[in-house]
């Protein structure tokens, strides 16, 4: 039997103030990561045609767009690298003075502390077949061989100043490896990310824009696919084992139910990227007039938050974050 009229929800929604003290879920800019894209051969920033609001930073920009994200109060940004020339063991990935790595060192001194640079640990932006490891005689992705190739990207990324590492390319072993490696180089105390659930999704087509990406083929025999949810659980519990300092749930918008079962059972903190399709699509209906932008980017990253995510990539990150502050929600 219904209690109403003595019992009425609505009594806590009634204002603006009211709706603000009962919330369940708040979004603070400390739990924001930027990712940037630092291209190599550009003097300044080169928008993404299918990325609105986002650019390719030349290194000269890199720095104040580190500065205005830590004046927001952005928790972190991850930085991407798009070199020039690409090869097929992705060689540019551990030059010290490849475009990644001299981007780190200028994100550091930039920071200034005041967030983390956080870099991502991955070979498709860097290999001529656009794939994420290093490629057998038969054209599979060598999961071993390609290990060996993380560990020194790994080491190289914290020499530049990385201070956590996200482990993107879902190879089986590749946060024990890279533990061990980064811990047998004197960098214990360098954090890593783990991308545990990455999922083949239809949603990155953008993200290849941003990186240039030469791929043909597509990446399910390593990323997983999108009817599993057990097996994303898995994968956390396998990251976490192995050393995980952080698992990442990716993306986060389409698989908000693999979220939240990481986030009740993880034992280290859960993250989630919304990635580059799920800001395009958002961005192309307000561009139509379909949708409110500023209130739909706001929920869209809420729900992320309210499924369990600690903290979120977002291409929105510096702009939600100044939002926050001055309290516009």
């Amino acid at each position: 039997m219904s209690d109403f009229p003595r019992v009425r929800p609505r009594r806590l929604r009634a204002t603006p103030a009211l709706r603000r003290l009962t919330a369940e879920t708040r979004l603070h800019p400390a739990d924001l990561v930027l990712p940037m894209f630092v291209r190599e051969g550009i003097d300044e920033p080169a928008p993404i045609s299918s990325m609105p609001g986002v650019f390719h930073h030349s290194l000269s920009s890199l720095p104040r767009a580190i500065e205005q994200a830590a004046e927001a109060g952005v928790g972190g940004v991850m930085l991407f690298g798009v070199p020039l020339e690409k090869d097929a063991v992705g060689s540019g990935a551990t030059d010290p003075e490849g475009i990644l790595n001299v981007a780190t060192r200028v994100a550091v001194d930039a920071a200034q502390g005041a967030l983390v640079v956080q870099t991502d640990l991955c070979l498709d932006e860097f290999t001529d077949h656009g794939h994420c490891g290093v490629l057998a005689a038969d054209g599979s992705v060598d999961n071993d061989a390609t290990l060996v190739r993380y560990d020194e990207m790994a080491v190289v990324q914290a020499e530049a100043g990385s201070q956590l590492i996200g482990m993107s390319g879902m190879m089986d072993g590749q946060i024990g490896s890279a533990r061990d490696a980064l811990d047998e180089a004197g960098f214990g105390g360098t954090a890593l990310l783990a991308y545990a659930a990455k999922y083949a999704s239809a949603f990155y087509g953008p993200f290849r824009e941003a990186v240039q990406s030469t791929l043909v083929g597509d990446r399910r025999t390593y990323q997983m696919d999108a009817a599993n949810g057990r097996e994303g659980l898995r994968e956390v519990d396998l990251d976490i084992a192995e050393g995980a300092d952080v698992v990442m749930v990716k993306p986060a918008m389409s698989y908000l139910d693999v979220l939240a079962e990481t986030a009740a059972t993880s034992t280290v903190p859960v993250w989630a990227y919304q990635i580059s399709g799920e800001y395009a699509m958002i961005h192309a209906a307000a561009a139509n007039g379909w949708i409110d932008l500023d209130a739909a980017s706001y929920e869209s990253v809420l729900s992320i938050k309210r499924a369990g995510a600690d903290a979120i990539l977002t291409y929105w990150a510096t702009e939600l974050a100044t939002r926050l502050q001055k309290e516009r929600f």
